[in-house]
């Protein structure tokens, strides 16, 4: 079983994000409408930490500042200070590269190495495996914060996307 699809869908999904914030000036990347905490940088920065956390298990070497755990980890708190979070371009790049190491890692990966107990125990009950972590994480959790950011979107009163993200 390939993982194509799976590495297709996160394709589309970060090229949907990235049409979403294509119109987003600068300064509005860190805005919170409306009580909205999950701002584009830290949706941006949040995916990308997902990408190293999950590579860290398909062997892909850590890549990222070590304060993005703070800036951007599991139980971060987005704010509107944004230096904490760099420009709209350094993040773009770096999703950039957490995507391709990941499609890169994961094209490597043979039936029994996708079909490996996922190393982390806490997590088994959801990812029994390394193949279902691959999946969950990059569809599944990605897909979830690029639903935010067509949220986000409307209380920011931005025209609608040229298409739908089906």
């Amino acid at each position: 079983m390939t993982m194509k699809p799976v590495l297709h869908s996160f394709a589309y999904c970060l090229d949907f994000l990235r049409e979403q914030v294509e119109d987003v000036p600068e300064a509005d990347m860190v805005a919170q409408p409306n009580g909205i905490m999950n701002h584009p940088a830290w949706v941006i920065g949040h995916i990308t930490f997902a990408c190293q956390l999950l590579g860290g298990a398909v062997g892909v070497s850590r890549w990222l500042p070590k304060d993005w755990n703070s800036r951007f980890g599991t139980g971060s708190v987005p704010t509107t200070d944004a230096t904490l979070y760099g420009t709209k371009e350094e993040l773009l790049a770096k999703l950039r590269e957490a995507q391709s190491r990941m499609t890169q890692a994961v094209e490597q990966l043979d039936e029994s190495q996708l079909d490996r107990v996922f190393p982390v125990e806490s997590y088994r009950a959801v990812f029994p495996t390394i193949r279902h972590a691959l999946t969950q994480v990059l569809i599944g959790h990605t897909a979830n914060h690029v639903g935010q950011l067509s949220v986000w979107r409307r209380a920011m009163n931005l025209p609608s996307m040229r298409r739908g993200f089906e």
